[in-house]
């Protein structure tokens, strides 16, 4: 049994995905999601890790994250007979989201020999190692689906933010525009909800000094 983790961020105003090169084989030099195998003990009786304990265990040593600070959340199980060549693999996948201002402190841990923030864009050109290409593909669907009724652009966002630049960010991991006006009746619609709240202070912009929200979940 393994884990797999999707990991997203937003940098240079790309969705971004973390992938490590592999430093051992099988698919060594190629590029790989960041996991790998669940701990068991030596007895029955010692049965190991939580799927969840494992999935925080190599976020933090394939990237150097804490997992306290990065949202995480199981996203499917993939089991294709053949998908790994030294034996038979279940992996279960989590996708992660990790906010720009920390995607900076990545990196490389483990069996990777490099770790690289990848735009999601072009992506498949890679070939990915395994059956990663399509637990990537998976996560990006569900994590687009998810910030059309979920609070999860929390992960994406500073701390603070203006509107616009909330609806920067919706705009960037759904790759399409939004429009200033339907997005702010969403963005009242959440502010209605409890999801987001007025913040202190004010952003300096060219015109003049804008609200800020933040999200009211941490």
């Amino acid at each position: 049994m393994a884990v797999d983790l999707v990991i997203f961020t937003i940098i240079d105003a790309q969705l971004r995905v973390l992938l490590v090169r592999r430093g051992e084989a099988p698919f060594k030099g190629a590029w790989a999601l960041p996991g790998g195998f669940v701990r068991v003990g030596e007895s029955p009786r010692a049965q190991g890790e939580d799927l969840d304990a494992a999935a925080r265990r190599e976020l933090h040593e394939e990237t150097g994250l804490d997992p306290e600070r990065v949202h995480i959340e199981q996203l499917a199980t993939f089991g294709k007979a053949g998908r790994d060549p030294r034996t038979r693999v279940i992996s279960v996948a989590y996708f992660a989201l990790v906010r720009p201002d920390l995607a900076p402190i990545v990196k490389a841990g483990g069996d990777a020999a490099h770790a690289q923030w990848f735009p999601v864009e072009g992506l498949g050109e890679l070939g990915l190692a395994f059956d990663h290409g399509e637990i990537f593909e998976v996560a990006l669907a569900r994590v687009r689906a998810k910030l059309e009724y979920s609070d999860i652009a929390f992960d994406l966002v500073p701390l603070t933010f203006t509107i616009p630049e909330l609806r920067h960010v919706h705009a960037i991991v759904l790759a399409k525009e939004m429009d200033p006006g339907n997005f702010r009746r969403r963005f009242n619609r959440m502010l209605e909800d409890g999801f987001i709240e007025q913040a202190p202070g004010k952003r300096i912009t060219a015109s003049k000094p804008a609200t800020v929200y933040r999200f009211k979940r941490r």
